[in-house]
């Protein structure tokens, strides 16, 4: 945390203490009025200059600012708010008591200071900022108040983009440089902004924001994967988040974290299979992106065989009676329909053997669950009636898996269930593995169950 906020002590601190006026104001002679200092002077509206009267408030505000380490220039602008309540120059003192407690690496007094910056002044760009970049990082770390901090991490981020549209030039500001203040600003309000839209899975709407975060902070990799995923969960599938995925583990690897390569690599990976139908190309795609700074004109990755060409190139390379059941099911839910019935009128009606989890038990029925994918989501794929009533010792147990004997009668394709008459329970020993259903994309052989 505490690199995370000297880093964006930089952005907002920085370029205004090199922009703002350089000097603090003189104490003034008799009969002049004290001008308050600069020091720590926000790029809010300021359409006049703000002048102190009281030299007593003006000594203590300038031997607040003056002092050199942060706690005890913290505990001097308190003292001074605290004594000088209604100083023309509050909401000045807030902001530098602000940055003091960011330099201070103190989360919890930046959020309390920043909450009384935005009740003198709720347009204060610096307290929305800072704000919005706190909520967005403490919700990254997970905990009940995740969405809550998000929400309000979103709500700080728009109001801030409201005023930039419209927020003044501060005194003391050259026309470039309030412009690179204002783009420092948005990224951080667009970086939570499509942070929450991508939490609440809203993902067209979170990819704007995150390109436009992405595009202002090109090596944070936490970001780009954020954008990664907005294209990837997008139905359908949009390609170019396996460029940006593929551009955030180079990151986390150039960045040497391990760990975060890693589980963006297995995602993005994943993704690219479902896309491509297989990962042949994929490592390649990771090293193109490492030395691309951006996505390539006209980046796209072939995309795989529909189902029904699968299906139809299945059909082609294997007869029915050599397929396993994990295929048959790839088949017959792949839309192909002269495929599926070349599969159906080979398997109805033949004795099968093979091996399931099973899901729900009656004496007359059983629910079972034959491929990989069915037993872990628990999903029935076979309904299996009976020849006889089960004995009640021979009861089968729900999660047991078992062999199994049955002949095809009827399925569904959506959601697929195949329905199995004259179902008899096996007492051979059962196969080492269920069977496998092909993934989407170019299907693999699976084992064909005993015939």
């Amino acid at each position: 945390m505490k690199k995370s906020l000297n880093t964006l002590l930089l952005v907002l601190v920085v370029a205004a203490s090199a922009l703002a006026q350089t000097a603090p104001a003189q104490q003034p002679a008799a009969g002049q009025q004290p001008a308050a200092g600069a020091a720590g002077q926000t790029p809010a509206p300021a359409q006049q200059k703000k002048e102190i009267k009281d030299p007593a408030e003006y000594n203590a505000y300038m031997a607040a600012v003056n002092s050199q380490d942060p706690n005890a220039k913290a505990a001097s602008l308190e003292s001074f708010l605290q004594t000088y309540p209604n100083s023309v120059i509050k909401e000045d003192a807030l902001e530098l008591l602000m940055k003091t407690y960011q330099q201070a690496n103190n989360v919890a007094k930046i959020q309390e200071t920043g909450q009384k910056l935005l009740q003198v002044n709720p347009n204060n760009l610096t307290a929305l900022a800072l704000l919005s970049y706190l909520a967005r990082f403490q919700a990254m770390q997970g905990g009940p108040q995740a969405a809550q901090q998000l929400q309000q991490g979103a709500e700080y981020s728009q109001r801030g983009l409201q005023l930039l549209q419209t927020a003044p030039k501060p005194e003391g500001y050259q026309d470039a440089d309030w412009a690179k203040m204002k783009e420092s600003f948005k990224s951080i309000f667009v970086t939570t902004l499509g942070t929450k839209q991508l939490n609440d899975k809203n993902y067209a709407e979170a990819v704007p924001n995150l390109l436009e975060a992405v595009k202002a902070n090109p090596n944070d990799y936490v970001t780009t994967y954020q954008l990664a995923v907005a294209y990837l969960e997008q139905k359908p599938m949009v390609v170019d988040g396996l460029f940006w995925g593929s551009k955030a583990v180079s990151l986390a690897q150039a960045q040497n974290n391990a760990a975060a390569a890693q589980q963006f690599q297995k995602y993005v990976r994943s993704r690219y299979i479902r896309y491509h139908g297989a990962e042949d190309g994929f490592d390649q795609l990771v090293a193109a992106a490492a030395s691309s700074p951006t996505i390539p004109q006209g980046f796209t990755v072939a995309p795989a065989p529909s189902p029904a060409d699968q299906a139809a190139q299945m059909c082609q390379q294997k007869t029915p009676e050599k397929m396993g059941f994990g295929e048959w099911e790839f088949i017959l839910t792949s839309g192909n329909q002269q495929c599926s019935d070349t599969v159906w009128n080979a398997i109805k009606g033949k004795k099968l053997q093979m091996q399931g989890k099973v899901l729900d038990v009656t004496p007359t029925t059983l629910k079972i669950a034959a491929t990989e994918d069915a037993i872990t989501a628990n999903t029935p794929e076979i309904a299996l009636t009976m020849k006889a009533e089960i004995p009640t010792k021979l009861l089968p147990k729900q999660g047991q898996t078992l062999l199994f004997e049955g002949q095809p009668d009827a399925y569904t394709p959506n959601p697929f269930l195949i329905t199995m008459t004259e179902g008899a329970l096996l007492q051979k020993s059962a196969p080492a593995a269920p069977a496998k259903k092909p993934a989407a994309g170019r299907p693999t052989p699976k084992k064909k169950p005993a015939q």
